[in-house]
């Protein structure tokens, strides 16, 4: 099966892409946001409350010509030069700043009609006050009614037209605003439903491809299970039909020539170190065939195995074996019996090889729905301790345990490997024996 890491750092860079570009996309949108707001909206804004500051000023002006030329008054027409010249000034300083606030799209020619207007209704009224002045009053309420009154209109005229132009332009700021705003979420939509969709493909491509990683492990762990099961299987028939021709015809062999020798040693004292030879070597052949298949395994079952193997293995080892058992003993399978005394066999050695221990304990529980199989040391533990001595490492990946944990899985069973409460590493072994403990096929 291909490796999926090329396809998906090509999602992932196209994934990257997708947003870089999305990305540039809308800050580009959000700075022509930005300077429509500020460019447009903002400046109209600003433009307008200065031409509402004119448009008042305007209006002042307009109702204090109308007292000027109203000939009831009993005032002068100079009476009103400080009052205008107040109005002026504000005009004049509202002015400046909406020069510099006036939109862009108003044409230069639109600015210069603006202040022309007003320069040309200063001098008149900087004319009609001459003339007041001079004592020409009626001349120069004739000037105002004519002149002032009129240029004031237009002023006034001009100004509102600029606040509905920008009331106009706002509107139009404001639609462009409601599209960007429009486009930006409609982008961001199509943005996000792209990346669901490729999130989604890419999780159903990984849930695809880890079923089918998975059903090849299951598969392969399957085959390893059967073949474990075959390979354990011929070994047992290996060691049985060893343990037989060892059994049945070297140890008939060495037992006719150890008798032999028996009846040959009345005649000749010679032959009695020959005969203890003889001896010597029919225990070691005996011992070998047990130890390759014990016959009183098949004989009298996993307890009596236990009860001959264990007191040779201290023999053998010089390493003391306490032997425990509790409940109440029942006859196991030949599978089962065989399984467990094959672990008890490898743990014992991983024990003798491994864990610098003197002594050890094997414990068989009968419980009511199973077996419990224990074997424990006082030495090196599986975590690399052990209590007065320097540090070791205890080996937790060998043939050993490998064999162990394919036994009990082969009997349905399960098995921890562990360090014990006081030191020394614990394998125990629990098998399931409700109707008869079943090996897995």
């Amino acid at each position: 099966m291909r490796s999926p890491t090329i396809r998906l750092l090509a999602g992932l860079a196209i994934t990257l892409l997708a947003v870089g570009v999305y990305s540039g996309y809308t800050m580009i949108q959000l700075r022509n946001l930005r300077e429509l707001q500020t460019g447009t909206i903002d400046r109209n804004r600003m433009d307008s409350l200065l031409l509402l500051r004119i448009q008042n000023g305007l209006n002042s002006l307009a109702l204090t010509m109308r007292d000027m030329v109203d000939s009831s008054e009993p005032y002068p027409l100079t009476a009103w030069q400080t009052q205008l010249r107040r109005i002026r000034t504000d005009l004049e300083d509202a002015l400046a700043r909406e020069e510099n606030f006036s939109p862009i799209d108003r044409t230069p020619d639109q600015r210069r009609y603006m202040a022309n207007s007003f320069r040309q209704f200063w001098d008149a009224l900087d004319r009609t006050f001459d003339l007041a002045r001079h004592g020409h009053d009626d001349q120069a309420r004739t000037l105002t009614r004519l002149s002032l009154q009129a240029r004031q209109a237009s002023l006034a005229t001009n100004v509102a037209r600029l606040l509905i132009a920008n009331n106009e332009s706002e509107q139009r700021a404001a639609a462009q605003t409601r599209e960007l705003y429009s486009g930006v979420e409609r982008d961001l939509y199509i943005f996000l439903g792209a990346m669901i969709a490729v999130i989604l493909l890419v999780s159903l491509y990984l849930v695809q491809y880890n079923r089918s990683l998975f059903l090849r492990v299951a598969a392969l762990s399957e085959r390893r299970s059967e073949l474990a099961q075959q390979l354990i299987s011929m070994q047992e028939s290996t060691f049985r039909s060893i343990s037989m021709e060892l059994h049945d015809d070297f140890g008939q062999i060495l037992t006719a020539i150890g008798v032999m020798l028996q009846r040959a040693d009345r005649k000749s004292g010679d032959l009695f170190e020959i005969r203890e030879i003889v001896q010597a070597t029919l225990e070691k052949v005996r011992s070998l065939s047990h130890a390759l298949h014990p016959v009183v395994l098949d004989e009298v079952g996993l307890e009596s195995a236990l009860d001959i193997y264990l007191p040779e293995f201290e023999k053998r080892t010089g390493i003391e074996v306490r032997y425990e058992k509790t409940g109440e003993g029942r006859e196991l399978n030949h599978e089962l019996s065989i399984h467990l005394y094959r672990v008890t066999q490898e743990a014992l050695n991983n024990v003798a090889r491994h864990s610098n221990s003197k002594s050890a304990a094997v414990r068989l529980r009968f419980v009511p729905e199973a077996v419990v199989l224990e074997i424990q040391d006082e030495g090196i533990g599986f975590q690399g301790q052990q209590k007065g001595a320097a540090f070791q490492e205890r080996p937790m990946h060998g043939l050993g345990l490998v064999s162990m944990r394919e036994r009990a899985g082969l009997v349905n069973g399960a098995i921890e490997f562990a360090d014990g409460e006081t030191g020394g590493a614990l394998v125990r072994v629990t098998v399931p024996t409700a109707g008869g403990a079943h090996a897995r096929t």
